[in-house]
């Protein structure tokens, strides 16, 4: 679907389903500094978030937390341009609670996604005590130029007045 076919509201299935399928975000954000970007891990919840482990002592933990909002893109390594496939969204991201129902969900939802991390008992105590982040994607726009040179599906959080402050 193009971007002129795309209903801002339209369920982003094929999107998370593009998600689902890789592990790494490039994750953009800006502190005092200025913009930086980096690499984390992620696995998709069951309600669509994206959720990884970090420090909240790294500069993203920091500029995170001063500033939840966060743009990203994933896509596989060594992509022909006539296959390039990818997903690019923007959001915002916040630190689950330490010892949350929410947390404990999220948790699960990362380690189904890498079982290595409780394959591994020092590993897996080691991020089960540091922070995991959720990010709540507010727009998604999936890349597929199998379908088409820039063949794109765009999705549109409804607005929710609780996450952004908007009142309409």
């Amino acid at each position: 679907m193009t971007t002129d076919d795309a209903s801002p509201t339209a369920s982003p299935t094929a999107i998370l389903t593009a998600l689902r399928a890789l592990t790494t975000l490039t994750l953009a954000y800006t502190d005092a500094d200025g913009p930086q970007a980096c690499a984390v891990l992620y696995a998709v919840t069951e309600g669509g978030s994206l959720v990884f482990v970090t420090s909240p002592a790294t500069r993203h933990g920091r500029g995170l937390a001063a500033d939840p909002r966060a743009a990203f893109t994933a896509q596989a390594d060594g992509q022909q341009w006539t296959e390039l496939t990818g997903v690019q969204g923007r959001g915002l991201v916040r630190r689950l609670p330490d010892d949350s129902a929410e947390r404990a969900a999220a948790f699960a939802a990362y380690t189904q996604r890498f079982p290595f991390v409780t394959a591994d008992e020092r590993l897996g105590a080691a991020l089960a005590a540091t922070a995991l982040w959720e990010l709540r994607p507010s727009w998604l726009r999936l890349i597929d130029n199998s379908r088409g040179f820039g063949a794109k599906t765009e999705w549109t959080a409804p607005c929710d007045p609780r996450r952004t402050g908007h009142k309409g």
